[in-house]
């Protein structure tokens, strides 16, 4: 059974990191667009005749809103691949000096009473969310900003589906750990395994 439950972790990880490492790629247009937007504000000019001439996509409010657009996206599509390696935020001055099986029965107990029943939330408020902006066909605040705000809205809900399976991931673990055969060796996702002395306790 352990294997079984370790193989699924796994798949659901590798799952996990490898949507986390195709959406870094958002941060090569943003980057780009916020240098574009830098640019153009300190030579107004040029961004006047870009305007002018081919049109209102290079106007600053639109960049502005691609910029936090991609910043969204990236940030909410590498949210699993942060808890999975982690690296998310966490208070470590009290918990690094527990004993193993402490971190791994915090860790269980955190991701069973917090984290998975708090993102299934998110994700159905998030549905509701995209669903009302996409049903009034939403738009920018602004009269020269972008078109079908749901676009970016619908981030929310495959951001948080993504965190869903890491922590999901990240129990059966813990799981393995604490129920499972001690006999049983997996490499765990979120706490680095004992020292040989420790291993006892």
């Amino acid at each position: 059974m352990e294997e079984t439950l370790d193989k699924f972790s796994q798949n659901l990880s590798h799952f996990v990191n490898r949507v986390g490492k195709l959406s870094t790629f958002f941060i090569i247009p943003l980057v780009l667009i916020t240098m574009w937007d830098v640019i153009c504000r300190k030579l107004v000019w040029v961004q006047i005749w870009l305007v002018e001439n081919l049109g209102r996509i290079f106007e600053s409010t639109l960049l502005q809103e691609l910029e936090w657009h991609f910043h969204t996206a990236l940030f909410l599509m590498v949210l699993g691949y942060g808890f999975t390696h982690n690296r998310h935020v966490r208070v470590d001055f009290i918990r690094e000096n527990l004993k193993f099986r402490t971190k791994v029965w915090i860790d269980f107990l955190g991701t069973t009473i917090l984290m998975i029943p708090w993102i299934c939330v998110l994700i159905y408020f998030s549905f509701i969310y995209v669903r009302e902006s996409f049903i009034i066909n939403e738009v920018s605040a602004s009269l020269v900003g972008l078109s079908h705000r749901w676009v970016i809205k619908s981030f929310l809900i495959a951001g948080f589906l993504l965190s869903l399976l890491s922590g999901i991931a990240v129990w059966l673990q813990t799981f393995i750990l604490l129920f499972g055969s001690r006999d049983y060796r997996l490499n765990p996702m979120t706490i680095d395994l004992p020292e040989v002395k420790e291993e006892n306790q």
